[in-house]
């Protein structure tokens, strides 16, 4: 039994099972909301926001889609988290700018020495631009992702030592 009426909405079938797995994703994404539509019917699900349903389609900018990374094979997975060790992770899910604007010079490079809460990257989430900052002083050792390249949440952006 997929499929039920939804408490108080009049003669929609809910399906329970692409709810679950859209929270699921949330979950294994990081994402804080994902929405689909199939024709007149929308579903929202939203970490804190529960489950929310229209009727009518409302206007919405479409997201790039997520590009799932490929594994790695163990050795290759060792050797990155040795690499990894100490970087900066990705507070969202998003695309990650090496310079303030195209055709601009790189905000650091690596053997660069930061300062805490210089710029060192820019994370553009929903057309927003996050300027992501050192959080401590040193010397940029490696930078882990290249420009314009989507990133997930929680994942290594660059090593400071």
């Amino acid at each position: 039994m997929a499929d039920r009426k939804g408490a108080g909405h009049s003669g929609m079938n809910v399906d329970t099972s692409l709810v679950r797995e859209l929270a699921e994703m949330l979950g294994d994404t990081g994402l804080t909301e994902i929405e689909v539509e199939d024709g007149d019917r929308k579903i929202r699900v939203s970490r804190g926001g529960g489950v929310a349903m229209a009727a009518a389609p409302a206007p919405m900018a479409n997201p790039a889609p997520a590009v799932p990374a490929a594994p790695a094979a163990p050795a290759e997975t060792a050797q990155a988290e040795a690499d990894t060790a100490g970087a900066m992770k990705s507070p969202m899910v998003g695309t990650v700018y090496l310079a303030p604007e195209p055709g601009a010079s790189d905000f650091v490079k690596v053997g660069d020495s930061v300062k805490e809460g210089q710029t060192l990257l820019i994370v553009e989430a929903m057309k927003v631009m996050n300027p992501i900052t050192a959080d401590k002083a040193g010397t940029v050792k490696s930078i882990l992702v290249e420009n314009a390249q989507p990133v997930e949440f929680g994942q290594p952006l660059i090593v400071i030592g």
